[in-house]
């Protein structure tokens, strides 16, 4: 089956290819140029989500899932949330987000946070989102190579190490994404 993931973003692409398996050929903005931002302008994950969904399967037709997720900290009621791509500013630094959500956070001592991830699915068949949320903190500095955005930041419940430090495969089973992702294939093999 042919699905289209609507984003351009490499590092997620990479992400969702591999929680995929063979039955998926995974298709994505890079096969399929779109000039102009997908829509995001609703007040929730789901809504982002579904909103980018319509836009790329109602442009190309192909069946389509596209993913909106970020950060919630405590602390911050709950920001960045749906802002966290853009926290810092229109042109979504990875490197400025971080540094202000880990300003803003140091004056807390509350370091609870979750990821929080929705997945929306659009075919001929209808639209459905799936998501996937993981509980864990924030620490005040930087580890790890790996993942990207707030990964070397947070550290999932049950974890001494970041989502940055964790191995693909760990990650890959316990990542919001990864809980919305296996909601999603459940729905399409079953």
């Amino acid at each position: 089956m042919k699905i289209l993931l609507a984003t351009q973003n490499r590092n997620k692409v990479k992400e969702i290819a591999e929680l995929l398996d063979e039955r998926f050929q995974l298709l994505d903005l890079n096969d399929f140029p779109v000039n102009e931002d997908l829509p995001e302008t609703g007040d929730t994950f789901a809504a982002n989500a579904l909103q980018k969904a319509r836009y790329v399967f109602d442009k190309f037709g192909i069946p389509t899932i596209a993913d909106d997720s970020g950060i919630e900290a405590d602390a911050l009621n709950g920001a960045p949330g749906i802002y966290s791509a853009r926290y810092a500013g229109e042109e979504k630094d990875p490197e400025k987000n971080m540094n202000k959500l880990l300003n803003e956070m140091a004056v807390h001592s509350n370091k609870t946070a979750r990821f929080r991830c929705a997945m929306a699915f659009i075919s001929e068949q209808g639209e459905y989102v799936f998501e996937g949320e993981i509980e864990g903190k924030i620490i005040p500095e930087r580890r790890g190579n790996g993942g990207f955005g707030y990964d070397p930041v947070f550290i999932p419940e049950g974890y001494d190490l970041t989502f940055s430090e964790l191995s693909s495969e760990v990650k890959n089973k316990i990542s919001h994404r990864a809980i919305a992702m296996q909601k999603l294939v459940n729905f399409l093999t079953h």
